[in-house]
């Protein structure tokens, strides 16, 4: 039974990597736009006490909601529920009733927090069986303890030292590509981040096993978005757990050594940390944490990445601009202070942040009855906070579909037009620990494909983004690829 159900793996995995999923597949203008302009009777979440206003929404379509909705349409959909009901409404997926909240002023209210009445709950929803208390999953006191013991890996020492162990690592990566024209650039991309995830936060190198890991981790992130949430053979949700036993036995056979080792690497450094009492994390606490990070090391730096190379595929002035900065740093492999000096990526960077936010929906769960903007919403409600409609607010932001990345500029800063219009990065206390590891990443990441090649794409092709979980390329992006 064991072995049929790994085969079916195999073979589920492998079409998943070549076929887009049902909700990606195109479909006639017409039909789209009849799909997403479908309507249905508006109801109230909960009755509102004197004072506030109730919630409105609406469930969608019967037993599924909404879900495929935000699969297929992404921001058109949000965008569409903020026009239709502003910036808190609630709506029907995976068989709950759903906040959402748009916009910055109603995104700044939960992520806070300043009267603690969501709490990470929301998550274990979605990932718990996946990723069982992730740095991202904990709450409050024991959230802030596990953040301030991980912060240590993330000082500018750490990460001047990340930078020279990633910049070979990236630098051979990209070199390898030299004989695939044609690659389906996604898919690259996500082989080379987990090696430099392997490579800077375990001290390893990736082995054999690696396609292995990376199609757990693929599975595993999937699977939180499941409509089947039972362990149905072939199905995202089976995937997802077996994912994430392959993952465990990974770093659990991998642990005994870290503990007996010195090293500089993240997993030694959990392995030897200490809360202010003296207590050690157990054997399964690194576990658990490790596999957040390093899927949250290579899956968002792998979709920045394949947004910034779409966008410079389309716009190849900005290709030649970031290259021109690039060639003239020569050809030592950059430190810290030389990615530092490419300006012109850090707007590009910060562009395909905006346009494909790598975590499109933050989830939360209310602990007690609250408000937002006016609005009663009652305690042990899901909440999902989206930064995608933030990031195309023509309140906020110039020609929003456009790719511009001088609106990052210093004679502009859109960005600072309000403190959550863009927050790609989320926001609060649980801000991502690890956001200028994975800028310097990708930063590092595009300047050796700068110096390497030139890429393309057709004139008339336009990337479509699976939203079944995190934002990829529903046809991996395909690019054409030549020697500079």
């Amino acid at each position: 039974m064991v072995a049929m159900t790994n085969a079916v793996e195999k073979v589920t995995g492998a079409l998943r990597e070549r076929v887009p999923p049902l909700t990606s597949i195109p479909l006639p203008r017409a039909v789209d736009q009849r799909w997403l302009g479908a309507t249905w009777p508006v109801r109230e979440l909960a009755p509102a006490p004197p004072g506030l206003k109730p919630v409105l929404g609406d469930e969608g379509p019967p037993v599924i909601g909404h879900a495929l909705d935000f699969m297929r349409f992404g921001i058109e959909f949000g965008l569409k529920r903020y026009e239709t009901y502003g910036p808190v409404s609630w709506m029907g997926a995976f068989g709950r009733r759903i906040v959402a909240l748009s916009g910055p002023e109603a995104t700044q209210i939960a992520l806070v927090n300043k009267d603690k009445a969501f709490s990470q709950e929301g998550w274990k929803f979605f990932i718990e069986q996946f990723f069982d208390r992730g740095l991202m999953l904990l709450d409050f006191g024991e959230h802030h303890l596990h953040r301030r013991i991980m912060q240590a890996a993330f000082t500018r020492q750490r990460l001047t030292g990340y930078v020279d162990q990633m910049g070979p690592a990236l630098r051979e990566g990209v070199a390898a590509w030299a004989g695939k024209p044609n690659p389906r650039i996604y898919w690259s991309l996500k082989q080379l981040t987990l090696d430099v995830a392997t490579r800077v936060f375990m001290g390893m190198r990736s082995g054999d096993d690696s396609a292995a890991i990376n199609r757990a981790f693929v599975n595993s992130v999937r699977a939180g978005t499941a409509i089947v949430r039972l362990p149905v053979p072939g199905g995202r949700w089976a995937a997802g757990l077996h994912g994430r036993k392959v993952l465990e036995r990974y770093f659990s056979a991998n642990l005994p050594a870290k503990r007996r080792s010195d090293g500089d690497d993240l997993f030694t450094a959990l392995c030897h940390a200490t809360t202010e009492d003296g207590d050690r994390f157990t054997d399964s606490d690194v576990v658990n944490h490790m596999i957040f990070l390093m899927m949250a090391a290579h899956d968002t730096s792998t979709i920045t990445s394949a947004a910034a190379v779409y966008h410079l595929a389309k716009n190849p002035e900005w290709q030649e601009r970031a290259r021109q900065e690039s060639v003239a740093l020569g050809d030592d492999v950059p430190d810290i202070e030389a990615l530092e000096t490419l300006t012109t990526l850090d707007l590009v960077i910060k562009e395909a942040l905006r346009l494909v936010a790598p975590v499109p929906s933050l989830t939360r769960k209310t602990v007690k009855d609250t408000e937002v903007l006016g609005h009663f919403i009652p305690e042990g409600t899901l909440v999902g906070v989206s930064p995608t409609v933030n990031h195309f607010s023509p309140e906020h932001w110039t020609d929003p579909m456009r790719f511009d990345p001088d609106r990052f500029g210093e004679a502009r800063r859109e960005d600072k037009s309000h403190r959550y219009a863009w927050m790609p990065f989320g926001g609060g206390a649980h801000k991502c620990i690890g956001l200028h590891f994975g800028t310097f990443e990708v930063k590092a990441l595009l300047h050796e494909m700068l110096r390497a090649y030139r890429w393309s794409v057709p004139a008339d092709y336009t990337t479509r983004w699976d939203n079944v979980s995190l934002p990829v390329p529903a046809d991996g992006l395909p690019i054409r690829l030549s020697a500079r």
